[in-house]
């Protein structure tokens, strides 16, 4: 069921934290893996790990942002292997600071990587599935979106476009055999959340009292999730926003 033999993938945001895990994921599941950032060494530095690990996978540096290079990317990644079959868009950034304060070149710049390139690279990726009549989205929400938290406002704005985006996309591509799916990531020790700590079962009592399970995010616990999304197992899925969050949607 998560059998990604021979499956050509975009990860983006894949040189560090849930992009990375995704990433190694679908690589162990047996596809050849694009890794996007912007940050070409490290980028290597990843690749370089799959490689030992007998796993397939390349570099694919670039800004998400320059949309039109993103698009050119995509191309050529499908030229190169004669096929394009996953996306998964993962990139986005965060800015922490009160709605009283927050400049509007600010939330622009959230908006830019948080949806625009989002919509951009489905745009792409799209592009390259349809004449195929397959393929397989997967967007990367949060569980911020449905249960918001203070100083985050474009984060929380961003997100929730693509929780709207990921359904509008599911019923346009369905016909084309394309499904979309969104993951909703809840609490994880990564870069982005930084003030949380390494510790998944010592985060802040406020995460910890919304959070069913009482913990924070391991590592490993989203992938089977998007793996599941991406496999034969779901092919009656699309559409769907699945929180991986610990029961913190629904408190």
């Amino acid at each position: 069921m998560f059998d990604l033999s021979g499956k050509v993938a975009l990860v983006t945001g894949a040189s560090r934290g849930l992009g990375w895990a995704m990433a190694e994921s679908l690589a162990r599941a047996g596809a050849h893996v694009a890794l996007n950032a912007r940050d070409e060494a490290a980028l290597g530095k990843r690749v370089a790990e799959l490689s030992a690990s007998g796993l397939r996978g390349e570099a694919c540096a670039f800004d998400v942002t320059d949309n039109a290079l993103a698009q050119r990317r995509v191309a050529e990644l499908a030229q190169r292997h004669g096929r394009f079959d996953i996306l998964v868009a993962n990139a986005g950034i965060n800015h922490r600071q009160p709605i009283r304060t927050f400049e509007q070149a600010d939330f622009q710049r959230v908006l830019d990587t948080n949806l625009t390139a989002v919509w951009a690279l489905c745009k792409a990726a799209a592009q390259q599935m349809i004449p195929r009549k397959t393929g397989r989205l997967i967007l990367t929400g949060s569980i911020s979106a449905i249960n918001a938290r203070p100083t985050i406002s474009a984060y929380v704005a961003t997100k929730g476009a693509v929780h709207a985006l990921t359904k509008q996309l599911a019923v346009e591509l369905a016909r084309d055999g394309i499904t979309v799916n969104c993951i909703a990531p809840g609490f994880f020790a990564t870069e982005m959340n930084t003030e949380l700590g390494d510790d998944p079962d010592a985060f802040p009592d406020f995460i910890l009292s919304r959070t069913s399970l009482n913990r924070g995010g391991r590592p490993g616990e989203l992938d089977d999730a998007v793996l599941f999304l991406l496999g034969s197992g779901s092919s009656y899925v699309t559409g769907h926003v699945l929180s991986v969050d610990g029961g913190m949607a629904g408190r």
